[in-house]
């Protein structure tokens, strides 16, 4: 594609040289994947400046660079007051804005997105629809996967990938939008159909202000599905009339909204809720009829999950039989409440709770149907929200009759220092502190018994642990099914 017509989705621009005969074959962020004939990018970013590496993107063939300072470049540089934001608008053009004609649901919260995304790709799944997915564990572009690094990537990436799901006859696109993401303008350049609401509770506290500035970030998604309408294509807020920010949420968006929940009055309403030990049942009332919803998936929250899932699958005209096929078919997310399974007579939990409010849905789920002892093993990430950390330990002791805490994701900080913070001013004494996860997991392994209950919380389905800067191989489902092997020889 030309340069100049790249650029014409810019109002305002300054060029150092000509560039009308300028072609582009691809658009960088960073200058290790440029290759010939690309439109390098200089991003500010939190670690590096991509203004850094323009003599790398040169020499790797960059053909142009779009930078928001003055540069020192061969090639022509094109000058604009916000390259992020330039980004996200020039990526929708090269790709041919994807999402205008691929429908997209976004779901937002502290918790459950990843959960409800799938319920997503379930139901429309039912309904014959192909499906693409984005979030915290992978994407998906019908039946195949593949890594991601954030759970809402880039502008670049998603324009990329929507466009990849276009061309492939995606029905339905599903994304995870993250609060940073909302607050950095990753997702500028998508049209959302369905924004979808989970929750709010504490998290990312080391990166917003306070929780009013947190909840401004989830409002905007709900912002941007636009202030006009259209017949032909109507959009939908979905939100948890139970989460007592509904207010601000359904004010910050012009669309048709949905409401969900449990306990106050909504479209979208579980009643007769019978929460067993392998299994949840309720009647779930909605505008166009009501349901009888039998699932393997536990948990109060988890009918939360199954109500935001609905409401958007609703508002997306899948029929109530679709929905409901789909809720008793699926078995369970990853790293989601997921049973580790060794033949034993006592049971091991693995959970991606890593926030106050989640950690305390999963422990109350759990004291619903312990017989015997619950023992936690749970840490908090480094370089993270440290505020929540007495919290999570807190919780953690409130619950289980014996807890181990230990290292979760350190990153840079000294673990030492991080299970201090969780320990500081506690009065209990039946904790044990086991900074090595793997040890803390095989202890808690070794003393439970018949009928207890393990739950080990914090990274569900990552099958890493991040200490310094590098990840290593850790999987926590793969550590207890070692201990249980062991245990039971």
């Amino acid at each position: 594609m030309k340069l100049l017509e790249i650029l014409s989705v810019l109002p305002f621009y300054e060029t150092t040289a000509s560039i009308e005969n300028v072609e582009i074959n691809n658009i960088e962020v960073d200058s290790r994947k440029v290759t010939e004939g690309s439109l390098f990018i200089c991003i500010n970013g939190f670690t590096v400046d991509g203004h850094d590496f323009i003599s790398q993107a040169v020499d790797n063939g960059a053909k142009a660079i779009l930078a928001e300072k003055s540069v020192d470049t061969s090639v022509p540089a094109i000058l604009v007051a916000d390259s992020s934001r330039a980004l996200a608008v020039i990526a929708a053009k090269f790709y041919n804005f994807p999402t205008k004609k691929l429908p997209l649901v976004g779901v937002t919260g502290t918790n459950g997105k990843t959960t409800v995304t799938y319920l997503l790709e379930s139901i429309f799944n039912h309904y014959d629809l192909k499906t693409g997915v984005i979030g915290t564990i992978q994407m998906k572009i019908g039946p195949d996967s593949y890594p991601v690094s954030n759970t809402t990537p880039d502008a670049l990436f998603l324009q990329k990938t929507f466009r990849q799901m276009a061309d492939v006859n995606v029905d339905k696109a599903i994304m995870e939008v993250s609060s940073h993401a909302l607050d950095m303008g990753r997702v500028y350049g998508c049209e959302f159909d369905i924004a979808v609401f989970t929750n709010l509770s504490q998290d990312h506290l080391d990166y917003h202000k306070n929780m009013e500035d947190y909840m401004h970030a989830k409002s905007l998604l709900f912002a941007q599905l636009g202030n006009t309408y259209n017949d032909e294509q109507k959009k939908y807020a979905v939100i948890n009339e139970d989460d007592p920010n509904n207010g601000v949420l359904k004010r910050s968006t012009a669309q048709h909204v949905i409401t969900y929940g449990c306990v106050n009055d909504a479209q979208v309403m579980a009643v007769d809720i019978n929460l067993e030990v392998t299994n949840t049942s309720f009647t779930m009332n909605t505008p166009v009829g009501s349901i009888q919803v039998n699932s393997q998936l536990i948990g109060m929250f988890n009918v939360y999950n199954m109500l935001a899932a609905s409401a958007a699958a609703i508002s997306a005209n899948i029929p109530l039989h679709n929905i409901k096929d789909a809720l008793s078919d699926i078995k369970g997310v990853s790293g989601r409440f997921e049973p580790v399974d060794g033949k034993q007579n006592f049971a091991a939990i693995v959970d991606y709770a890593h926030t106050p409010d989640s950690l305390e849905n999963v422990l109350q789920t759990i004291n619903g149907f312990a017989k015997q002892k619950v023992y936690v093993v749970v840490g908090c990430g480094g370089d993270r929200d440290k505020t929540k950390r007495p919290m999570m330990a807190s919780i953690a002791l409130e619950y289980a009759d014996k807890v181990f805490f230990t290292s979760d994701n350190p990153r840079t900080e000294d673990p030492k220092s991080i299970l201090d913070d969780m320990i500081e001013g506690i009065e209990e004494s039946h904790f044990e502190v086991i900074e090595d996860r793997r040890d803390a997991i095989f202890h808690a392994v070794s003393l439970a018994e018949e009928d207890d209950i393990i739950l080990i919380a914090g990274k569900g389905h990552e099958t890493y642990q991040e200490i310094g800067n590098i990840r290593y191989d850790f999987d926590d489902r793969e550590v207890a099914k070692e201990a249980i092997q062991i245990k039971e020889k």
